[in-house]
C-alpha cells in the first residue's frame, strides 16, 4: 500500500520537476521531499535498465517546432539515417520537430531509434518513429541518459531546451566529468551570431579560452557530421562500404 505522506502523482496543473523545485512549506520536507527522493531513484533505475546494453548511441538535438517542410528537419532526417547505416544508434527527446525527423530517419533506415520524452505542463506525446521509447519526470534524470549513453551530441538549430543541451555537454566536458566527446553544431547559419558573440566577449574577457572554442565543430554538412562521428571513434568497426555511402542530398544553398 502506497504511504499516505507520498506526494501526489498528478496534481492538477503541474509537473514533478516544479514539485522537486519549489521551496517547502513549514514540515513539508519531511512529508513530501523525502518520498520523491524514491520516485527519481526509480527513474534512473528504470532509464539504466532500458539502456543498459546501448553502446553507440548519439544524441540528437533540435527544436520541438521545426516543420516538416524545414530544410533542417530533412538534414536531421538524413544524418539520423546515415548514422544508423553505419552502426549507431539514435537518441533524442522523442518529440517532434528535429528529433522526430532524427527518428524517422534512424527508424526508416533500420536503426535503433531511441525516444527520450519528458513530462510536461503541456503534452508533448512521443513521436511515431520509436523502437525504444522512455518518459521522465525528472530533467535532470533524462539529461543524465542522454550524456551516459551517448558518443557525441548533434545540436540542430532550436530554442532554450536545446541551448541547455549544448552547454550542459560544453561545460561536463570542460569541467572533465565526461570525457572529450564530438559536440556538432548543424547550421552555420543559425549558430554564427552565438559563437560570435562567445569569440567577441566571453573568449576576449578570458571568460573561455580557444580551446573551448575548439570543442565545438559546425557543418553544414551531414556527410561531415557522420564523420566527425566516426572519427572520434577509431577503435569502433565501421565498414568499409559503408562509409563510402555517405553523402549529401540536402546542399548548403537549400539550408537556411
Amino acid at each position: 500500500m502506497a504511504d499516505p505522506r507520498e506526494p501526489d502523482e498528478h496534481l492538477p496543473g503541474t509537473t514533478q520537476d516544479e514539485q522537486l523545485l519549489e521551496s517547502p512549506g513549514p514540515d513539508e520536507f519531511t512529508h513530501t521531499d523525502t518520498w520523491r527522493v524514491f520516485r527519481i531513484m526509480g527513474e534512473f533505475v528504470e532509464g539504466f535498465d532500458e539502456l543498459a546494453t546501448l553502446t553507440r548511441g548519439v544524441s540528437i538535438f533540435g527544436s520541438a517546432r521545426t516543420r516538416i517542410d524545414d530544410p533542417y528537419y530533412k538534414a536531421a532526417e538524413e544524418t539520423a539515417a546515415q548514422l544508423s547505416r553505419v552502426g549507431f544508434a539514435v537518441i533524442t527527446g522523442g518529440g517532434p520537430g528535429i528529433m522526430e525527423a532524427a527518428n524517422k530517419g534512424a527508424f526508416e533506415a533500420g536503426g535503433l531509434s531511441i525516444g527520450c520524452n519528458i513530462e510536461l505542463p503541456f503534452e508533448q506525446n512521443s513521436n511515431p518513429y520509436l523502437t525504444r521509447g522512455l518518459k521522465f519526470k525528472y530533467f535532470f534524470v533524462r539529461k543524465m541518459m542522454f550524456v551516459k549513453y551517448s558518443l557525441g551530441f548533434i545540436i540542430f538549430p532550436g530554442g532554450f531546451g536545446t541551448l541547455d543541451e549544448l552547454f550542459e555537454a560544453l561545460t561536463l566536458i570542460q569541467t572533465k566529468k565526461i570525457r572529450n566527446f564530438p559536440v556538432v553544431l548543424f547550421g552555420s547559419a543559425y549558430w554564427q551570431g552565438l559563437l560570435d558573440w562567445i569569440r567577441d566577449w566571453a573568449l576576449k574577457e578570458g571568460k573561455v579560452t580557444d580551446e573551448d572554442l575548439r570543442r565545438l565543430h559546425v557543418t553544414d554538412s551531414c556527410a561531415e557530421v557522420v564523420r566527425i562521428i566516426i572519427d572520434s571513434q577509431g577503435s569502433l568497426p565501421v565498414e568499409n562500404h559503408l562509409i563510402s555511402e555517405i553523402s549529401d542530398p540536402y546542399p548548403e544553398d537549400e539550408q537556411r
